[in-house]
Formats: structure tokens, sequence, C-alpha cells
């Protein structure tokens, strides 16, 4: 007998939502010089991090705190909220496979935009949700007609990276409060802001916690360099964040990893050291688009997309070149967003070479 799967699995194709570095290195047998793709920091964490980390690994045969007090005390005050505001997760990947687990349920339709972070609809299509796609516009999330979509189809849910992955940008916001200001009751926006830290002040989403209709959600893999630590929070209002604690994995989080976010956090300076080199070489990057024809967006994240001024088969092949020269890029998935070079925009192999020693903006 094979295995009784659920219809909604046996109806889903394998598939993940990124191929990994590690995978691609292990394909073609050696591994990349420059690591761009991931969006990670290659400044790592910070010393203060990387001490409590060592520290830490002496008692790894404890299970980690199931309610992350002590970060999540530490957070509250940092973001001015209460603890209960607050829900830990394995990185942000995992709090977006909660809210599917808590919100989504066979049929319900969820919005968001055609080419956004690719792992939210992995999750919705995991519980049978059915995802509409909003075509962005002038590369940027269109927010006004994510909200109308969500209303016409009275969505679940809608989805809005800000700053956006794969394309930099991002809505003010006031923007934001504007536009839920015309949301259906009852559809919750979840807000994606992996790259928070990185983007100007005005970003910041100028509404009190307790407000029911968003969920905002926050990371210490970007910024802070430990994406391989796995460790995400959302905050939102006080019962959405308890209703976690019904389906949330209790131990999911490794105890070291607590550990060193919490050293991180207590680190702004370091932070701030990080955050004024990756706005240094946003500026670099843009300068060596411009000096060889090409344009590059604006950018509020760690990365950087240049439009290569064709299509996605240039952009393929430059993928394709750029490894083949050990440099690690993606592109964006779908078009006409898809022209951009792997968010990285290269186009000779010397200007290569000096984008590698420049690896820390892009991650």
């Amino acid at each position: 007998m094979p295995p009784r799967f659920t219809k909604i699995v046996e109806s889903l194709p394998a598939s993940v939502p990124f191929v990994g570095p590690e995978t691609l290195e292990r394909n073609r047998g050696a591994p990349f010089q420059a690591r761009l793709g991931a969006n990670e920091s290659v400044f790592g964490p910070s010393p203060k991090v990387q001490q409590a980390l060592s520290a830490a690994d002496r008692e790894i045969w404890k299970y980690g705190d199931s309610v992350s007090y002590p970060l999540r005390q530490a957070l509250a005050l940092h973001h001015g909220v209460g603890m209960d505001h607050i829900v830990m997760g394995e990185g942000i990947d995992g709090i977006l496979g909660y809210i599917a687990r808590l919100m989504v349920e066979p049929g319900d339709r969820v919005v968001t935009s055609a080419g956004a972070y690719p792992t939210f609809n992995y999750h919705v299509n995991g519980y049978g949700g059915v995802l509409e796609m909003q075509p962005y516009r002038d590369d940027k999330e269109d927010l006004p007609a994510l909200i109308a979509r969500a209303n016409a189809c009275q969505a679940k849910l809608v989805y809005l990276a800000n700053p956006d992955n794969p394309m930099g940008g991002y809505w003010t916001g006031s923007e934001i409060a504007l536009a839920l200001e015309d949301l259906n009751p009852g559809t919750l926006m979840v807000l994606d802001e992996a790259y928070g830290e990185t983007a100007p002040k005005d970003a910041e989403l100028p509404l009190p916690v307790e407000d029911e209709r968003v969920l905002r959600l926050r990371t210490f893999s970007k910024a802070y360099g430990m994406a391989g630590a796995r460790i995400g929070y959302a905050i939102g209002a006080v019962p959405l964040i308890a209703a976690f604690e019904k389906i949330r994995h209790h131990f999911g989080l490794n105890r070291s990893a607590q550990i060193g976010a919490l050293a991180a956090l207590q680190d702004q300076d370091h932070l701030a050291m990080v955050l004024d080199q990756i706005s240094r070489s946003r500026a670099d990057i843009t300068r060596i688009a411009q000096t060889n024809g090409l344009k590059a967006l604006p950018s509020a994240t760690n990365f950087v997309a240049v439009d290569l001024g064709k299509d996605g088969n240039l952009s393929r092949a430059m993928v394709a070149e750029l490894a083949a020269r050990d440099i690690f890029v993606r592109m964006p998935f779908v078009a006409p967003q898809d022209r951009h070079q792997g968010r990285y925009g290269i186009v000779r192999k010397s200007i290569s070479r000096r984008l590698a020693g420049r690896a820390h903006c892009c991650g």
C-alpha cells in the first residue's frame, strides 16, 4: 500500500521555493567564490553574538526556552510593545507556515504579487489556499491594486513585503496605513519586514500594535547576520498572537540561536556599522551599473536590482555566465521583472571581481 497522503498533498508538485546555493554547488562540483544570491550578510553576526553562541553551545544538550522569554522580553522593550504582542518562529519562513496553518483552509483566497517572495505561496498551497496574483507596477508591488483585489475576492490574507524582495523598493508606512483604510474587515495584511532594519525611517508603519488588520514580520537573518540561526518573529494584536500558541512548534527554536539573537539585539553598535556599509555599497553598485550603461533600482534592502535592459533570456544567460565564474546570483522569477540581473547586475569579469569584493552589500 502506498502512503495515504492528504488530497492537498497529492495534488501538489514536488517543489521547493528556492534551490539553495549548497545544492547548486554540489550540482556544479565546485564552490562559489562570491555568494551573493541569498541576501545573506557576509559580515556575519557581531563578535558579541559569536561569543554568546560559543558559550551557549556548551549547554546544547538542553532544549530551548519554549516561550523564548528573555528574547521576547528584549524585543518587547526594543519595539516598545508588550511581550504578549510578540511570537517567535523559525525565521519568517516558519512564521509564514504558521500563518497559513492558522488562516488558510482549502479554497480560501489569498492575494499576493506575481513574482513576490515564493515561500509564502508555498505555504498557502500546502493548505489548499487559492493564490490571487497581482502584477507588479513600475517594478514595485502595486499596493492599491493588492487591496482592491483582496476586497474583490474576499481574501483572508493579503501579503506585502516592505521593503520588497526581489526588487528592493518600498512603500512608506503612511502609505500602507492609508491603504489599510480601504481593506475589507476580516482580511489580514501580512506585512513582511525582513529588511526593515535596512529601510529608511519612513518605511515604519505608524499604527498601534493593537491594530488587528496587520501582522508585522521581522527576522535576524538579514541585517543582524544570523540567517543560519533561523530566528524570526511576528508583532501583532494580542488575540492574533495568542492564536499561534495553538499550532506553533513550541520547541522549534534552537537554544543557542535564541541566546545569540538576544546578544545581537543588544549590540546595536554593530548593527549601525553594518547598515552604514550596506548604504555605502548600494551606492557603489549603483555607480558601477551607471558606468556600464545600466540602471540600478533604488534599494531599501541589502541588495540591488539592476535592469539589464532586455528580457529574462539575457538575465538567465548572465546568471549562468556568472556561475561559470564562481559568482552566485539570482534573478526575479516573473516577467517583466526577470529582465533584472540576479538582483546584482554585473556585466563583465572586472566588474564581477569588484562586486565580489563588496559582497556584503548583497546580504
